[in-house]
């Protein structure tokens, strides 16, 4: 499931700290990938059902596209704000080219696999929001696909168990198999041996991406860009949550507390 739509109880989705003009936009930036993402995911479709009703979705985005008036609600609202903010409609189409993979494609080879899949899944997120904010310089944009990949590695950490239980696994093959990490292990929970390197070693790349894109925070101005440093604190404390329980995601799944929010705040702010 990607990042980029995944429930947020760890970051700001269209908050309060935005300018209102820009919480409607951004709400229906995700209603989009989240209607998506619900049919790549969510029930009990079969995966045929799946594809289907997001050629669908594609085919209203097409409609888009071609200045024809798109049949459902979600589109008509989308239509307006891509036309008003200029809005470029290729991560829209690669948003749901990554989750038709996700009915087709349960296994990553390698790294590189995993980051195709993000570019497609997490980074038109951030894309679509800089041209919402008006700023598109190249790397501005490379900046935020740094944090939006980051977000979508912290994601995958997260939820190891949750993705196992619905049949996949993003993590790379090649890199378990030289952790001598096991789907078996996966399956029972079970964080002995080499899990703890293994795990530490995601944790310190995903900080490392997160870093290299943390300038964008201040490169935005205004509540833009102080909601963009409450994001990237939540990745971070996420990514101390998990190195301080040794990457036992199964008997504590990280979430953000009363706490970590006031301190995220506070750090926002000062920055």
């Amino acid at each position: 499931m990607s990042a980029a739509i995944s429930h947020y109880e760890n970051f700001p989705v269209a908050s309060w700290i935005l300018p209102q003009r820009l919480r409607r936009p951004v709400r229906l930036i995700y209603a989009f990938a989240r209607a998506a993402d619900d049919f790549a995911d969510e029930g009990d479709l079969t995966p045929q059902q799946r594809l289907g009703a997001l050629r669908e979705l594609s085919a209203q985005l097409e409609c888009i596209a071609a200045r024809k008036p798109p049949a459902q609600p979600l589109f008509v609202e989308l239509a307006s704000v891509i036309e008003r903010h200029g809005l470029p409609l290729q991560p829209f189409r690669d948003l749901l080219s990554a989750f038709q993979q996700d009915v087709t494609k349960t296994r990553y080879a390698d790294f590189g696999e995993v980051m195709d899949y993000c570019r497609r899944s997490a980074n038109p997120i951030g894309r679509l929001l800089l041209h919402l904010y008006g700023e598109s310089a190249p790397r501005s944009l490379a900046l935020a696909d740094g944090i939006c990949a980051s977000l979508q590695l912290i994601n995958f950490l997260q939820d190891i168990e949750i993705d196992y239980r619905k049949g996949r696994v993003y993590l790379a093959q090649d890199e378990m198999a030289r952790y001598a990490i096991s789907e078996a292990q996966i399956a029972l929970g079970d964080v002995s041996g080499n899990w703890p390197s293994f795990m530490r070693d995601q944790i310190d790349r995903a900080h490392r991406m997160l870093q290299a894109g943390a300038p964008l925070g201040r490169v935005l101005r205004g509540r833009v860009g102080m909601e963009l440093r409450m994001i990237i604190l939540g990745g971070e404390c996420i990514l101390k949550k998990l190195h301080d329980t040794g990457g036992d995601v199964f008997r504590f799944r990280p979430t953000l507390g009363r706490r970590d929010w006031l301190y995220m705040f506070y750090r926002a702010l000062l920055a």
